[in-house]
């Protein structure tokens, strides 16, 4: 496994590997969820690199950036156990030179749920992915429909950018009690860790729901709602039925939707999904 930290050095490693070549970008603290991503990577390409980048530019100025989990050595070591053959780890003045002054923003999609709890998240999420394709010129890049709103509008920007990569959409992977992985799971002490099982447990009686018949946007997001209100410590910040693509609520689930869901666990913002599919179509 080569481990490389500037631009010309990850160039130069593509320029000499085989392809197919599937890139994993990662913020580093890896879990399992990231490793399955790593593993369709690896299964899929001859090449996998995974970049390892925690960007300052999708944190707002009360987020919570400088106490992001880190532990490298950790995360080089689950990469080479993995397979990866080359790992990208830049650091901030290597991604954004002094005089870096450009940015990609997805209008519209980006407004809604995450990107009005989080003003410039987007901006920083789809710069920074931009930025890596950019260097790394994938052919396919695999991202975790965990985070469902980045996953769509990574796929609109390289839709409207014309950019030549396959954006590959992968599970989400989860705990045994339900919870989805997430680095900043790592922050929860075990009485936070149950109750965020909350989340998970609200999309499944969206579906539980939806499963009777009831298929009124409305009610399947006051059904979770009402999940999340029963949970002591857990404030909602969101809980939505969307169309899977847009993103704009639905009053009717006809043949697919999405159960979107935010809240925070003692203090820490968590975020999930789930499809909602009608079995009687």
């Amino acid at each position: 496994m080569r481990v490389v930290e500037s631009v010309a050095e990850v160039r130069a490693a593509r320029a000499n590997a085989p392809g197919p070549i599937g890139l994993v970008p990662t913020m580093g603290y890896l879990h399992d969820g990231h490793m399955s991503l790593v593993a369709h990577a690896r299964a899929e390409c001859a090449t996998a690199l995974v970049s390892i980048f925690v960007n300052p530019t999708q944190f707002g100025p009360a987020e919570d950036f400088a106490r992001y989990p880190r532990d490298p050595e950790r995360d080089l070591r689950l990469c080479e156990r993995a397979g990866v053959d080359v790992v990208f780890a830049p650091s901030v003045s290597e991604m954004y030179p002094g005089n870096h002054a450009t940015y990609v923003e997805v209008e519209g999609i980006q407004d809604r749920w995450e990107g009005a709890s989080r003003p410039g998240h987007f901006r920083g999420v789809a710069t920074v992915v931009a930025r890596l394709f950019r260097i790394a010129l994938p052919d396919r890049a695999y991202f975790g429909e965990k985070d469902y709103q980045q996953l769509q509008i990574i796929r609109r920007m390289v839709n409207d950018l014309l950019l030549d990569v396959d954006v590959v959409a992968c599970p989400t992977v989860r705990e045994p009690d339900g919870l989805a992985m997430s680095s900043r799971n790592a922050y929860l002490d075990e009485g936070a860790r149950q109750r965020a099982t909350a989340l998970s447990a609200a999309l499944r009686e969206a579906q539980r729901l939806l499963a009777t018949g009831n298929r009124s946007g409305p009610d399947l997001a006051a059904a979770m709602q009402r999940v999340i209100e029963a949970t002591p410590g857990v404030e909602l910040d969101y809980a939505a039925v969307v169309d899977p693509a847009t993103l704009e609520p639905v009053e009717i689930v006809k043949s697919e939707a999405r159960a979107l869901i935010a809240a925070r666990v003692a203090g820490v913002r968590l975020i999930d999904n789930a499809p909602l599919v009608p079995t009687v179509l």
